[in-house]
């Protein structure tokens, strides 16, 4: 097993929430174009080239990396729009980018080899045969692991390859393949893959009456809130829905993946670098995510011994989770 200090990886979902995880001590942060090349094109997110500029100069003012998600499938006859944005990411000077589709991988490792890529979470890549034939192909040097792998799983792809092993580390969950809502095309029309986003905005409604607040997604009722629940963004996977005459969340509850409680458990393993899932999420979500998690990876690098799980973290976590609640999600299968 090898014993390294992973990198701490946020999100930025624009300029604020960048500069947030810079100041609260992530190494590295990663942030997608304003448009259909990345997986998180929500009105009023991501960079353009001056934002880009900026926000990448400020985080190697600070010693820190930048990462850029191209991690949409190029589709037929607009593949150019991809191949641009690889190239742009070149240009703009990033130390790495953040893959799924195989033939933007070949283009990448082809025109830009000097250019470290990274094999996307929606590359669905769960075993090390896959990575493997990946760094093969394009020497892909880091994989994002999907989040449906328990620990001593992730601790067998590591043993057998030289590909750093990125897993997440706190977020939203998804019960379909990472990002490819099958779900929100069903309800829109528009397809993650295709728009950049499950669940866009422009078809999100909010209902309000006497009694409760409704949010629908194109006309399909999502959930229904009393006025004394807190109202998460309408995702139909986290909606309750009537069936058999019983109401209640028929996919899956709204939870927040937290790993701290197997942290120390995940260094042992060697994970290269540990993610925060949200560039859809505020600054202030960025800050303090970053620095909870930052504090507890410092004290269990340095003091594995003593490693307690401060309750602060958890409560401030909490706050911050989809329904206030949280899971270890798939590391944590006793019956595997």
């Amino acid at each position: 097993m090898r014993t390294i200090l992973p990198e701490l990886v946020c999100p930025a979902g624009n300029l604020p929430a960048l500069k947030a995880a810079v100041d609260n001590g992530a190494d590295t942060v990663y942030m997608g174009l304003k448009n259909t090349t990345n997986a998180r094109n929500f009105a009023g997110l991501n960079f353009d080239t001056r934002s880009a500029i900026e926000g990448i100069a400020y985080a190697h003012r600070h010693g820190k990396k930048v990462l850029l998600a191209i991690n949409t499938y190029a589709q037929a006859g607009e593949v150019d729009k991809w191949y641009t944005a690889i190239d742009q990411a070149a240009e703009l000077g990033v130390d790495a980018i953040i893959l799924a589709d195989m033939g933007l991988l070949d283009y990448a490792h082809r025109t830009h080899p000097n250019l470290r890529l990274h094999l996307s979470v929606q590359g669905s890549a769960t075993n090390y045969e896959a990575i493997n034939l990946a760094r093969e192909l394009f020497n892909i040097q880091r994989v994002v692991l999907p989040r449906v792998l328990t620990v001593a799983q992730v601790a067998k792809v590591i043993q057998n390859t030289e590909v750093e092993v990125e897993v997440f580390g706190f977020g939203s969950l998804c019960v379909m393949v990472e990002g490819r809502c099958l779900l929100s095309s069903y309800a829109t029309g528009e397809s993650p893959n295709t728009h950049g986003v499950c669940s866009p905005a422009k078809f999100v409604r909010w209902e309000k009456t006497q009694q409760t607040l409704n949010a629908r997604l194109n006309e399909v009722l999502i959930d229904q809130y009393a006025a004394s629940e807190p109202a998460g963004y309408p995702t139909l996977c986290k909606g309750r829905f009537c069936v058999e005459d019983d109401t209640y969340y028929a996919l899956e509850e709204p939870t927040s993946l937290n790993i701290i409680e197997i942290l120390p458990e995940l260094l042992n393993i060697g994970v290269a670098a540990i993610k925060v899932e949200g560039r859809q999420r505020s600054p202030a979500y960025t800050a303090q995510v970053t620095k909870v998690l930052r504090k507890a990876i410092d004290l269990a690098v340095n003091n594995p011994v003593n490693f307690v799980i401060n309750n602060e973290w958890q409560q401030s976590l909490a706050k911050l989770s989809e329904g206030q609640q949280a899971t270890l999600g798939a590391y944590s299968r006793p019956w595997k």
